[in-house]
C-alpha cells in the first residue's frame, strides 16, 4: 500500500484579500474547512499536515476527521512553510501531496488523477492549459509582441510527489536558499522534471473578494 500523507498550506496572512480569506464561508463551510474535505473524503489519503496559525484551527473544531490530521506552524514564505510541513509528515509517506488552501474546489476525480500520475512518474501537478491570447508589453503596459500559448500551462495544486524526491528537492531549495513558489519548481532546482495533469473541473484559487463572488 502506497502511504499518501498530504500537506495543506494555510499560513498566509491573505493581504492582497483585506480579511481572512480562509474563514470565508461558501456553502455553510469555510474555505478552510471545504480544502480539508476534499482530501479527507479521498480513499487514497491516509494523513493530513495542516500548515497555519493555530487559531484557524477553529475553522475546523465543528468537525469530526476519520483520519489523522495535525497541524504545523507555517514560516515567512511557502516555501519555508511547506518545509515545515515535510518535517511532520509521517515516516511512512510514499507520497507527499502539497495543496494551497485557497483552492477548496479541487475535485475527487483529479486529486486521484494526480496521484496516480505521481505513482508512475514520481512527480505530478495539477494544472490547466492556456487558452488565452497572451502579449509581452513594454514597461508602460503598451502591447509589443504576440506570446505563443502552445505548451503553456497554468500550474495549479495538488503537486504530489516521490517523498524522497520532494524531501530532497526541499534540502537543496533550503541549502542554496532559493525562494520557490511551488513545488513544481522546488524539484526543477534538482533536475527532475513535473508530470502536468489537466484539471478537470473548475480548480480557482481565491485571491480577490471577486473569487468568492465567482
Amino acid at each position: 500500500m502506497n502511504f499518501v500523507s498530504v500537506i495543506i498550506v494555510a499560513a498566509g496572512s491573505s493581504r492582497r484579500m483585506g480579511f481572512d480569506k480562509l474563514a470565508a464561508v461558501l456553502d455553510g463551510k469555510s474555505v478552510l474547512a471545504l480544502s480539508v474535505d476534499a482530501f479527507m473524503g479521498c480513499e487514497l489519503v491516509n494523513e493530513i499536515v495542516l500548515v497555519a496559525p493555530e487559531e484557524r484551527m477553529e475553522l475546523l473544531d465543528a468537525y469530526n476527521y476519520t483520519k489523522p490530521l495535525r497541524r504545523v506552524d507555517g514560516g515567512a514564505e511557502r516555501c519555508l512553510s511547506v518545509a515545515r510541513g515535510l518535517e511532520a509528515v509521517s515516516e511512512e509517506a510514499k507520497l507527499i501531496a502539497v495543496h494551497d488552501a485557497a483552492r477548496p474546489f479541487v475535485s475527487q476525480t483529479d486529486i486521484l488523477a494526480v496521484i496516480s500520475a505521481a505513482l508512475e512518474h514520481g512527480a505530478a501537478s495539477l494544472a490547466r492549459r492556456v487558452t488565452e491570447t497572451l502579449k509581452r508589453t513594454d514597461d508602460s503596459d503598451f502591447t509589443r509582441e504576440p506570446v505563443s500559448r502552445d505548451n503553456l500551462w497554468m500550474i495549479e495544486t495538488p503537486q504530489v510527489f516521490h517523498a524522497d524526491l520532494l524531501r530532497s528537492a526541499y534540502a537543496h531549495v533550503l541549502q542554496e536558499n532559493i525562494l520557490v513558489t511551488d513545488e513544481t519548481s522546488a524539484v526543477e532546482s534538482i533536475g527532475q522534471h513535473t508530470k502536468l495533469v489537466a484539471s478537470t473541473s473548475p480548480n480557482q484559487k481565491i485571491t480577490t473578494p471577486a473569487d468568492l463572488l465567482r
